[in-house]
């Protein structure tokens, strides 16, 4: 059974940093590209960040590029994001992934965590 369990969300303040964590199990973690998306209310899942199955090559969302930072440890199965000089629209539920192979659309993600709310405000 493939989990997928994200962590470190919560509630910051306008223009700080955060880490996003998100640990895989039941699947070969080495094999598949991760993802992380994020839905804020009344909008579309989108991509934040991606990163391939070797690390090699990462997708930045147009919405967050200059400020966030994947990466992978496949030695404990976990992909982490972080992200800095976050702004109120930031706020969504963010999603951990995991797929095939390297892509901006959330719909070639086979499998996903429950996800984890960041709410930015002062």
């Amino acid at each position: 059974q493939v989990q997928l369990v994200e962590s470190g969300g919560g509630l910051v303040q306008p223009g700080d940093s955060l880490s996003l964590s998100c640990a895989a199990s039941g699947l070969t973690f080495s094999s598949y590209a991760m993802g992380w998306f994020r839905q804020a209310a009344g909008k579309e899942r989108e991509l934040v960040a991606a990163i391939s199955w070797n690390g090699g090559f990462t997708y930045i969302g147009d919405s967050v590029k200059g400020r966030v930072t994947i990466s992978r440890d496949d030695a404990k199965n976990t992909v982490y994001l972080q992200m800095s000089s976050l702004n109120p629209e930031d706020t969504a539920v963010y999603y951990c992934a995991a797929g095939k192979g390297l892509d901006y659309d959330h719909r070639q993600y086979g499998y996903w965590g429950q996800g984890t709310q960041v709410i930015v405000s002062s």
